[in-house]
């Protein structure tokens, strides 16, 4: 939801997302970057699993379009080179270090979906609702689906996940969520059409991959797996409530929290964009405005990574996604007005959804959460988020998901020192960890779950790593 952009100029600094979060020593869990896991029955030359093999019959169930290649690397390793991926897509979401794997040669499928809009520009298609799909030759007999954050394209989740989990023997697919970019709220007829369209677009990319994978290996996947961050998180929520009998599992990496009620992101953002220019400016009100900030949910000790948000994600996401769900708001100004004092009319820094109508209200309430999920979730999220604040967020989910009485199906990992944007933490590297490291470990840890080898550690903060070296930090994040 928030405008997952780089200081970078260009393309990728149009994408927004929302993106675009210690565990003490109580058992000594040490969980590191898993090996792969073992192929399923039938590897080897001849077998389902040799190298692209059934290739001419895949075919993507509802697709209106499909192409597909037999890659010799499936991994960004590869696909960069080859054109089967976009590396715009992913920029500023992973640690510029992170290690790329190798190894995994298969099949990619890139098509799209019957729909009436057009913001994603992939391939020169100018058509939304894309996909991508990877078979791996050597699969484990298990399907992750993604969802991408804030509003970026398929291929946003390359870097943070889809390589690992490929190079674990993972089938993978991933959608575009049905409309991408900045004009996003353009897509439906009425308030809220396009965040309700990126729920139905993972339902229906994971049923067509778990077709997919059933051609390509003869067999449907022992487990399908959802996992995302950002906006890719609250699909991955999302989906564990209204559809348990599609996944196993599932990790969410600190995803958005809609609520009718509140708090969301239009509960806290235009405190925000109201009080931040006051504590930038210095001076007497500068006291005032930073408890202000506080209070909205901004952590103290979060004050260094203000003046990006500000300038990048803040106010750019406020807009957009208030447009969304509340056009009215300004008139017939679309996306409102950019850096608008407080007191000028129709401005996002005065917005306030408390005060709105019922019928914003109820445009919240078609894609809101209610912690009635249905299958096993792992949530993690970074003490030092200010896009989407932890107290105003991951804390409150896990709070619904208890009173829904489901707080066995939950484990909630908050990360000491992790903010929503990874690539964050290599311009403050003795301020943030990187939050990858943590999703793996979280990945991993559900997997043993689902395995019946063990539940997760209980829910906790997990301590920022002292003194570790910089490569143990973006390999490693204790659970314990």
């Amino acid at each position: 939801m928030p405008p997952h952009r780089t200081p970078a100029r260009g393309r990728r600094a149009r994408r927004t997302a929302l993106g675009a979060l210690s565990l003490a020593a109580v058992c000594s869990l040490l969980i590191t970057p898993a090996t792969a896991a073992p192929a399923g029955p039938g590897s080897g030359p001849g077998a389902p699993d040799a190298h692209c093999a059934g290739r001419a019959r895949l075919h993507v169930p509802g697709a209106a379009h499909q192409q597909t290649a037999c890659l010799a690397e499936l991994t960004t390793a590869g696909t960069v080179a080859s054109g089967h991926t976009d590396p715009a897509d992913y920029a500023g979401l992973t640690p510029k270090d992170l290690p790329t794997p190798t190894g995994v040669p298969g099949i990619q499928i890139d098509g799209y979906f019957p729909d009436t809009s057009a913001t994603n520009t992939n391939h020169g298609w100018h058509h939304d609702a894309q996909f991508v799909i990877r078979l791996p030759d050597h699969w484990n007999g298990g399907l992750v689906v993604a969802g991408t954050p804030g509003n970026r394209e398929q291929y946003a989740n390359d870097r943070a996940i889809a390589d690992w989990v490929l190079a674990r023997g993972y089938a993978y697919a991933a959608t575009d969520k049905g409309n991408t970019g900045t004009a996003f709220h353009r897509d439906g007829r009425r308030p809220g059409d396009a965040l309700a369209e990126w729920n139905t677009r993972l339902t229906q990319l994971t049923r067509a991959a778990r077709t997919v994978v059933t051609q390509r290996y003869h067999r449907p996947p022992a487990r399908t797996l959802a996992t995302g961050l950002s906006n890719g998180g609250y699909l991955v929520r999302w989906q564990l409530e209204n559809h348990p009998e599609l996944y196993d599992g599932g990790v969410d990496w600190e995803g958005t929290l809609w609520r009718a009620d509140g708090p969301n992101p239009l509960t806290s953002l235009p405190a925000a964009l109201r009080h931040y220019p006051a504590y930038a400016a210095g001076g007497p009100a500068a006291g005032e405005a930073a408890t202000a900030l506080h209070r909205a949910g901004f952590p103290a000790g979060s004050e260094f990574l203000w003046p990006y948000h500000h300038q990048v994600y803040w106010d750019l996401t406020q807009r957009l996604y208030r447009e969304e769900l509340d056009p009215g708001y300004d008139g017939a100004t679309e996306a409102g007005t950019p850096y608008c004092v407080s007191g000028t009319p129709g401005c996002d820094a005065d917005y306030d959804y408390a005060a709105r109508p019922a019928a914003v209200h109820r445009a919240v309430g078609r894609i809101a959460l209610t912690g009635r999920i249905g299958k096993p979730l792992i949530t993690l999220q970074g003490t030092l988020d200010v896009l989407l604040p932890i107290s105003e967020d991951s804390d409150v989910y896990h709070r619904m998901v208890h009173e829904a009485g489901r707080g066995s199906l939950l484990r909630y990992y908050r990360i000491e020192d992790g903010t929503h944007t990874d690539a964050l933490a290599d311009a403050f590297p003795d301020r943030l960890r990187p939050m990858v490291p943590c999703h793996r470990s979280a990945f991993a840890a559900l997997e043993r779950w689902l395995a019946g080898n063990g539940v997760p550690p209980a829910d906790q903060t997990v301590p920022r790593p002292s003194g570790a070296a910089p490569a143990t930090v973006l390999t490693s994040c204790p659970l314990s």
